[in-house]
C-alpha cells in the first residue's frame, strides 16, 4: 500500500517539527537563530536520508488507550518494585534469559511499538528483532524456570494485544481476537 502524496509531505512536515524540536532541545537555547538552523538542518536530513514510509491503517480507540496506559504504569510499577525487593534479597542468585516472541501481528509499527514498551519496563530489554519473522528477542531479568520464560511470554502477547486494541486497524483486531479467543 503506497502512501498518498498529501499524507506523504504531512508526515516529513511532522518529522521537521519534531526534530527542529528536538534540536532546540538538545542545544538548550530557543531563539530565532537556533530554529532556523534546526529547520534548515533537518530539512536537508530528510531530504538527504528519506525513511521510508510508516503506514498507519489503525485509529486510536480512547478507552483502549486509558486501559493501555494504566495497565502500562501499572506494570512499571511493579516491575521497578520487583527489582528493587530482588536487590536487597540476601544470598538470592537471580537467573535471566533471552527468549524469543513472535507476535501476532507482524507489522512494522506494532513490533515497534511492542518493543518499545517492554524495553521500558524495568527488568527486561529487546536484544534483538526479526522483521520478517516478526520476533522479539527479548533479555528478562529474574526467570527461573521453563513456567516463568512462559507466563513472560503471555504478558508479552497481553502486552501486543493491548497495544493493537489501543491503535491497531480492524484487520489487526481481528488477528489477535482469532489468535486469543477473545476480543
Amino acid at each position: 500500500m503506497t502512501a498518498r502524496p498529501n499524507s506523504r509531505v504531512r508526515d516529513r512536515l511532522i518529522a521537521v517539527g519534531a526534530l527542529t524540536a528536538m534540536w532546540m532541545l538538545l542545544w538548550g537555547v530557543f531563539s530565532w537563530a537556533t530554529f532556523l538552523s534546526g529547520l534548515i538542518v533537518c530539512a536537508v536530513v530528510i531530504a538527504a536520508f528519506p525513511l521510508p514510509p510508516v503506514t498507519f491503517a489503525g485509529r486510536p480507540r480512547p478507552v483502549n488507550l486509558v486501559r493501555f496506559t494504566v495497565k502500562f504504569f501499572t506494570d512499571l510499577v511493579q516491575a521497578s518494585a520487583h527489582l528493587a525487593w530482588t536487590a536487597f534479597r540476601f544470598r538470592y542468585e537471580a537467573h535471566s534469559a533471552v527468549i524469543a516472541v513472535r507476535l501476532t501481528v507482524r507489522s512494522d509499527l506494532n513490533l515497534t511499538l511492542c518493543g518499545e514498551a517492554v524495553s521500558l519496563i524495568p527488568g527486561s530489554l529487546i536484544v534483538d528483532t526479526d522483521r520478517d519473522a516478526g520476533v522479539l528477542y527479548i533479555h528478562v531479568f529474574d526467570v527461573n524456570d521453563r513456567q516463568a520464560v512462559e507466563q513472560y511470554r503471555r504478558e508479552v502477547h497481553a502486552l501486543e494485544a493491548r497495544i493493537v486494541r489501543a491503535i491497531g486497524s480492524d484487520a489487526e483486531l481481528k488477528q489477535i481476537t482469532n489468535e486469543k479467543g477473545q476480543p
